[in-house]
């Protein structure tokens, strides 16, 4: 399987901080956006990877993750050079998908949980057809959302509705058969002029071959995409980690927990950050 992290959002809605800098590279508590979903592909056992970012930010991501060899992995970049929606990226990375299934992430969502393992195991083991999370929140009219019968099946998606269905979301994370490139290829642009990601849902729907995989109520899933959820979502990281020892998103950990990267590789980049909190915590993998 391969995967692709779309981060290449103008962060608009987070200007004046982004006309300088790109979203996914701001910090988000102890380190850059981007790595939040970079390590939601690494604990999916995924190691190629697509980085599809903005024009002009090639040299900033190459200086942040190079060509992923310090983590064990493969990463590729491409340039969206308008933005068309999240299906865009699955028609930007066709040709990096190739025969392959893929998973495609948002560069500015958080996963969290203790159990995000066991998750993720259970999208990867549906083949074919798609896969997607449904996360609970108290008021959905902002985002997709799923609407279950009495069994437990999706029977509906809704974008934005103005009176939901159900208080389930889907949230930026997709697991898609490659038929995925084909439907993507045949969507027509939404009244807002994109590529929706939820009309790739409904089709799968369509064809009896989405999967909606519940999250408990305790997971933790943030968009940072906004100056307030950015704050909420360094000090939810900090909370998280001052509580358990242990670190969201680190990439470094997780290749090394994998057999990527072997603990030698791990020393040196907690020397390079060794006057950091994230350096000591290396230090002790």
């Amino acid at each position: 399987m391969k995967g692709i992290i779309l981060a290449a959002g103008k962060g608009s809605r987070l200007y004046p901080m982004t006309r300088p800098v790109c979203k996914p590279l701001l910090p988000v508590y102890d380190k850059p956006m981007i790595y939040y979903p970079l390590a939601v592909l690494l604990e999916a056992g995924i190691r190629d990877i697509l980085i599809i970012i903005p024009p002009g930010e090639e040299g900033p991501f190459y200086r942040l993750l190079g060509s992923g060899g310090r983590l064990g992995v493969n990463i590729t970049y491409e340039v969206q050079e308008v933005a068309r929606g999240i299906a865009d990226a699955l028609l930007i990375g066709s040709q990096f998908i190739g025969n392959d299934d893929v998973c495609l992430v948002l560069g500015d969502n958080i996963f969290y949980s203790p159990k995000f393992g066991g998750y993720l195991k259970q999208a990867l083991q549906h083949r074919e057809g798609a896969c997607v999370f449904g996360y609970y929140v108290d008021d959905p009219r902002a985002f997709g959302v799923v609407e279950f019968d009495a069994q437990g099946r999706a029977v509906s998606i809704e974008e934005k509705p103005r009176y939901p269905k159900s208080n389930y979301i889907i949230p930026g994370l997709y697991f898609y058969d490659n038929s995925v490139v084909e439907i993507a290829r045949n969507l027509e642009p939404s009244a807002r002029g994109e590529l929706e990601i939820t009309d790739v849902n409904l089709e799968y729907m369509r064809r009896e071959q989405l999967h909606v995989v519940k999250l408990d109520r305790d997971f933790v899933w943030l968009d940072a995409g906004t100056a307030d959820s950015l704050l909420y979502s360094a000090q939810e990281v900090k909370r998280v980690q001052d509580a358990t020892g242990r670190y969201i998103a680190c990439p470094e950990e997780i290749a090394y927990r994998r057999g990527y990267i072997d603990q030698k590789t791990v020393l040196r980049h907690a020397a390079e950050l060794d006057k950091t909190l994230y350096g000591r915590y290396l230090e002790c993998l």
